[in-house]
């Protein structure tokens, strides 16, 4: 992208941010995707349904994840410690450490996600939407993994944690 292209501002409206639709009522708003940034970030809205899973335990290896609550409240995993964070806190995950999210038990939650530096990430949301509408099997996110710098790793800590969410 040449610098002629970084002087102009980026605005995306919220009627016109793509919805890419998961379970039971939960969304993602895709607003900026690293070519739109000219990497410095990438950035979604995420809308979760009372007690819904977000995203499993994960880590990225070249960007830090920060999450702003805009409503509700949501339960983390960070590293091997578990926290419930509501409106108005903010998190910053970086590089390498396994994370993972979804709304608190009985609550919905609302979340402004910011990575950076920017990956292209919007074909994995879109992949999420497919696996949410049956289209792709959950096992077809490991094949992506490296593409969209999204790593698996298990975690007894958030998987005991989520089984007791009530939904």
């Amino acid at each position: 992208m040449s610098d002629s292209n970084m002087s102009r501002a980026l605005v995306v409206g919220a009627q016109t941010a793509e919805a890419v639709e998961l379970s039971a009522g939960s969304a993602f708003r895709l607003l900026a995707d690293a070519s739109d940034t000219w990497g410095a970030l990438g950035a979604n809205r995420l809308t979760m349904s009372s007690g819904a899973d977000g995203a499993g335990p994960h880590y990225h290896t070249l960007s830090s994840e920060a999450f702003y609550v805009l409503g509700g409240a949501m339960e983390f995993l960070l590293g091997d410690r578990l926290t419930t964070v509501a409106e108005g806190d903010f998190i910053v995950v970086p590089p390498r450490v396994p994370h993972a999210f979804g709304a608190a038990a009985g609550s919905t939650a609302e979340v402004l996600v910011v990575m950076t530096p920017g990956v292209e990430r919007f074909g994995y949301f879109r992949h999420l939407g497919r696996v949410a509408r049956g289209q792709e099997s959950r096992d077809s996110l490991s094949a992506v993994q490296e593409r969209y710098d999204v790593h698996f790793v298990s975690s007894a800590a958030w998987q005991a944690a989520r089984t007791s969410v009530t939904r």
